[in-house]
């Protein structure tokens, strides 16, 4: 026999030996390792688990509001871009960058000068017309008393016309004059800039010296109080909308404006308008809330978090959020039975009551639900029930001595371990 035969026949000894002494102790120190996880799991069951310490809080009834929510945008009511309307030097400003102006304070004053002229030139020729007229008017009046004297035609017809005729359009110049005079007193008007709303200046646009024509704009003016905040809904929401305005004709629905982490309330208005239409590319429709804004909380193109209450659900089932966990069938509770075992009840969420509760379907009222420790728990745990805040009590010195045996002695009583 060669020498690589005589190699090959040593390992494949080795090896049976190998798989003949080894395979048998696998299988019995399995064995054994499943006897003992028995033995620590009281087979399997955890029956011999004591109570889990849980939070548990009863399902309320309140009335809760029922809130749409959107994000908004602020718009002032009015803004005007202040414009002359007559051209010239800009003589004076009389308001200061950001300032709250008044309806009808002046704003500007152009160089009155060019305009003044023009106005005393009407004035003087309207006397001057009215001289003529007066001269027309005496002819006129002498010629028809040489006419009616003696019954003898010292005046021609012709002549009376003419005079008469003189006379209409003498009248006539002076009326014109007289409009002439208005249209430059109006001009004269226009030299000085007046606000025509009450709002807040913004940035100006010119400088005192500045010559200023009629597409100069001095400042735009923003009215903020009051103020409005559009939003969108989508259409599905239409119906609620309608029906909660329905059902208080009187009192409008209440809109809050909220910051934009929802912290709390900025301020509270009323809606006052839904427009007429509905988006077809997003499918939804635009409302426009109202806000006094006395305090200037809301700036226009200013972003809020919109909140529309549309009704009010009369004694709601209310639990505090955390209560509520998610599962891939949907939301659930733990709900604690009476014999202190809990089990997973599927609910629905209706609506956010405050920051902390949900208003949910599915339970009843009195119902306990399980608020912190539901890491711990499966469906049939048992559970020590707290009220929140409380603290489970210190074990007992029986308890202890009980869970010092259980650790002396791991096996739980089987021989031949």
């Amino acid at each position: 026999m060669s020498r690589f035969w005589k190699i090959a026949l040593a390992v494949i000894v080795v090896v049976v030996i190998a798989v003949v002494v080894v395979l048998p102790r696998m299988h019995k120190g399995g064995a054994n390792a499943q006897d003992a996880s028995a033995q620590a799991n009281g087979d399997g069951q955890g029956k011999d688990q004591p109570p889990v310490p849980v939070t548990v809080v009863p399902v309320a009834a309140q009335d809760v509001p029922v809130y749409l929510s959107a994000t908004g945008t602020v718009q002032a009511r009015n803004q005007v871009t202040v414009s002359p309307q007559v051209g010239g030097q800009l003589m004076k400003l009389n308001f200061t960058e950001g300032q709250e102006v008044k309806q009808g304070d002046v704003l500007a004053e152009i160089d009155p000068r060019t305009i003044q002229s023009q106005y005393d030139q009407a004035l003087a020729k309207l006397k001057q017309d009215q001289a003529l007229a007066a001269t027309a008017k005496n002819n006129l009046e002498r010629s028809q008393n040489l006419v009616s004297k003696g019954g003898q035609q010292y005046v021609s017809k012709q002549d009376l016309d003419n005079l008469k005729n003189t006379l209409d359009q003498s009248n006539a110049t002076v009326v014109a004059d007289q409009a002439s005079i208005r249209a430059a007193q109006v001009q004269l008007g226009f030299t000085k800039v007046i606000a025509p709303i009450t709002g807040l200046a913004g940035i100006r646009g010119v400088d005192v010296g500045n010559i200023v024509t009629t597409s100069t704009s001095i400042v735009t003016l923003t009215e903020v109080h009051p103020i409005y905040v559009t939003f969108t809904l989508p259409e599905k929401n239409l119906d609620m909308v309608r029906t909660g305005m329905a059902e208080n004709p009187g009192s409008p629905l209440v809109v809050d404006a909220l910051d934009r982490i929802d912290a709390h309330v900025v301020t509270s208005g009323h809606l006052e308008v839904i427009n007429n239409t509905i988006d077809t590319t997003t499918g939804t429709f635009r409302l426009r809330g109202l806000f006094d804004n006395q305090k200037t909380e809301l700036w226009p193109g200013q972003f809020v978090n919109a909140r529309l209450k549309v009704r009010t659900v009369k004694n709601g089932l209310v639990i505090p959020a955390q209560a509520v966990q998610r599962g891939p069938d949907g939301d659930y509770v733990y709900l604690v039975q009476g014999d202190n075992t809990v089990k997973m009840e599927s609910v629905q969420t209706a609506s956010e009551v405050g920051d902390s509760h949900v208003m949910i379907t599915g339970l009843k009222l009195g119902d306990k639900v399980v608020t912190e420790g539901q890491f711990r728990l499966k469906p049939g745990s048992k559970v020590q029930p707290l009220a929140p805040g409380q603290v489970p009590a210190a074990p007992t010195a029986e308890e202890l001595s009980k869970s010092k045996d259980k650790k002396a002695h791991p096996g739980g009583g089987r021989r031949g371990g």
